[in-house]
């Protein structure tokens, strides 16, 4: 994968704030919406993480939090969430 390839897999159509990982699955952020939502959640779990003391509602708070993330990511990527592996995928 040349530098080139590697700018053009990161360009996503208007509306969309993720694209495809060029390499295994999942999605990058690629815009500031994006990035932005990525620096949330990490603060979100975090916070959550540190000043929730009881086990149960930090469990509900974090899965909440990852599955909030993974449908807002999922629905925001440019593409399809599926394995790559470079050019070839």
């Amino acid at each position: 994968m040349t530098f080139d390839d590697a700018k053009r897999s990161f360009r996503v159509r208007e509306g969309y704030w993720f694209a495809p990982k060029p390499f295994g699955v999942g999605a990058t952020p690629v815009t500031w919406q994006g990035w932005a939502l990525t620096l949330g959640f990490a603060a979100a779990f975090l916070l959550d993480v540190h000043f929730v003391r009881e086990i149960l509602p930090k469990i509900v708070i974090a899965f909440t939090l990852t599955a909030a993330m993974l449908v807002i990511s999922w629905r925001k990527t440019d593409g399809a969430w599926r394995w790559r592996w470079g050019s070839r995928g």
